[in-house]
């Protein structure tokens, strides 16, 4: 059986999905506060439910019993709930997931990372890398995925990328590449590499088809929808003062983020998509997905 930590999470949802269909069987590890609705779904789909949160050891003790493969998506990044902190959660918490599942006797581990061009000091950063390090050490089988910029989330109002009133927030220039990736496709690789041995002891670099600077992604936006986008562009002078005045780790971390996407990420995909032939979307499918 396979455990997906982070279950009702918007790629945990999809990784769940994505296994049932391999035929796999899924347990989901879910917070006792989590939506009802999520995890009615959860269940109606196949998926055995556990109550467990990674901030509580004993919890994750008895979800990892009887696992051969455990996934983890969890972050407090998008649904911060109390008591969460990128400390506590995707810090920690993250590190008694992989003890409880090397406890447990797991053979495999696949964590959800982040690129390896996001190279800042950011407290969510040095989380990943921690992470991604006791994964290696833990004896257990793994693979490591760094997806680049969901395009899901940093090519929507979240961050400011405000395409329903046809403005957008540029961080810097806007003119450095991003190979910016969907969830849908992420979650693609995340069953693919479970479902296959393969892929043991691997650290997949992921992006799109194609890097697109966030100013051709506007481009790309206006021309599929007709209009004109109002241009804000962020300096990162200003970020940098956001990064040094920030009060709270989260706040630093997508400080932190803001320039490493200045700086651009360009992912390879040559040799990934080789292996494994992944139809990726593109930012301009993407565009025409959200705008209709």
């Amino acid at each position: 059986m396979i455990l997906v930590a982070g279950a009702t999470g918007f790629l945990g949802r999809e990784i769940c999905r994505g296994l049932i269909a391999q035929g796999q069987a899924v347990r989901g590890l879910v917070r006792a506060t989590s939506d009802v609705a999520t995890i009615d779904h959860l269940v109606t789909e196949g998926v055995e439910i556990v109550i467990g949160d990674v901030r509580d050891r004993a919890s994750l003790d008895a979800a990892c019993r009887g696992i051969h493969t455990v996934v983890s998506t969890v972050t407090s990044t998008r649904t911060r709930q109390p008591g969460d902190s990128i400390e506590a959660t995707d810090n920690a918490g993250q590190l008694d997931l992989v003890d409880a599942a090397q406890a447990a006797g797991v053979q495999r581990f696949v964590y959800v990372s982040y690129s390896e061009n996001l190279n800042d000091d950011g407290p969510l950063t040095r989380a990943k890398r921690a992470v991604e390090q006791r994964v290696r050490a833990s004896g257990m089988a793994y693979t490591i995925l760094r997806p680049s910029y969901f395009m899901d989330v940093w090519l929507s109002p979240a961050v400011g990328f405000d395409f329903p009133n046809r403005r957008a927030a540029v961080f810097g220039p806007g003119d450095a590449p991003i190979s910016f990736i969907a969830r849908k496709d992420v979650a693609e690789f995340a069953t693919r590499v479970t479902c296959d041995p393969a892929y043991a002891g691997a650290t997949l670099e992921l992006g799109g088809p194609v890097p697109v600077s966030p100013l051709d992604a506007v481009r790309i936006f206006e021309d599929v929808s007709g209009t004109a986008f109002e241009v804000q562009h962020v300096p990162v002078e200003t970020l940098r003062a956001q990064r040094d005045a920030a009060t709270d780790s989260l706040a630093r971390s997508f400080s932190e983020l803001m320039l490493d996407y200045a700086r651009g990420d360009q992912v390879q995909m040559e040799e990934t998509l080789a292996r494994m032939p992944v139809a990726l979307t593109s930012v301009r499918e993407y565009a025409r997905s959200v705008l209709r």
